[in-house]
């Protein structure tokens, strides 16, 4: 109970800052913000709860929530001047969403694995008024994330492969169909057979269980940091990067590559 209370006082509280930033007497900066205005810094908000995630930094997590949760409240406190809706029906919405949507929490229907649940979702979303089963899906994700939620969801109903080898029979195909797209030099077609090659590689991800967002973002972070070692290391030579040759860049790279895998 000390703990509901706890969080209670503590959301309300933060609403009740919210109303005063908004207010006449409040902060100007604030008063100027519009559900227009405010979708860069959801944006990146979101993006800094993953980068603490991925750094596996706790301590920071708990900051990088609140930020988070401060663009709800923003929101819903610009909703709430409009007279469309308040935090309150927020919270309702998703608790309502969330009873209706787990029957084997809150009902009778028995579902015995998460893969039986993730079924049972999409089905339920689609009986909710979803015209197609790959509805829902942002068009603002990342394309990476946002073709891997579509394949998720397109699997629901049996739209997928059925083993991994035909998975990579796939990815064959679509890098010789690529090889050709380059050889005819046509940009739209070399685009196009890109893109396939891409969407396919997402597929096998699925079979891996690997997300490929995770991935392509890990793999960047990697780059970055081996990245700038070399340029530490041609630093300490007395030289810049743009005047060492693709050998010694290659030489140097390798060695930090050997010294990495060898921690």
């Amino acid at each position: 109970m000390e703990k509901m209370n706890k969080i209670k006082d503590e959301f309300g509280r933060l609403v009740e800052i919210m109303e005063k930033l908004r207010s006449d007497d409040g902060c100007p900066w604030d008063r100027e913000q519009t559900h227009q205005s405010l979708r860069q810094f959801l944006l990146e908000e979101t993006y800094e709860v993953l980068e603490t995630i991925d750094e596996e930094n706790y301590d920071e997590l708990k900051y990088e929530l609140g930020d988070l949760l401060l663009q709800v409240i923003f929101h819903a406190q610009i909703a709430q001047e409009n007279r469309m809706f308040d935090i309150g029906d927020v919270l309702k919405a998703i608790s309502d969403k969330l009873i209706h949507r787990h029957p084997n929490v809150f009902g009778d229907v028995q579902i015995k694995s998460a893969e039986e649940q993730i079924v049972n979702w999409e089905k339920m979303k689609h009986s909710e008024g979803k015209k197609s089963v790959i509805d829902g899906v942002p068009k603002e994700l990342s394309a990476l994330l946002r073709a891997h939620r579509i394949q998720s969801k397109a699997a629901t109903v049996g739209f997928d492969w059925e083993t991994i080898i035909q998975v990579w029979d796939k990815v064959k195909e679509e890098l010789a169909e690529f090889e050709t797209a380059i050889e005819s030099k046509n940009q739209a077609e070399i685009e196009d057979e890109f893109g396939d090659i891409l969407f396919t590689l997402v597929n096998l991800s699925r079979f891996i269980n690997v997300n490929p967002e995770d991935a392509m973002r890990a793999t960047t972070e990697k780059f970055i940091k081996r990245f700038k070692l070399v340029e530490q290391e041609i630093k300490k030579q007395g030289k810049l990067v743009s005047e060492s040759s693709l050998d010694e860049l290659d030489a140097i790279w390798d060695r930090i590559k050997v010294a990495a895998n060898n921690k």
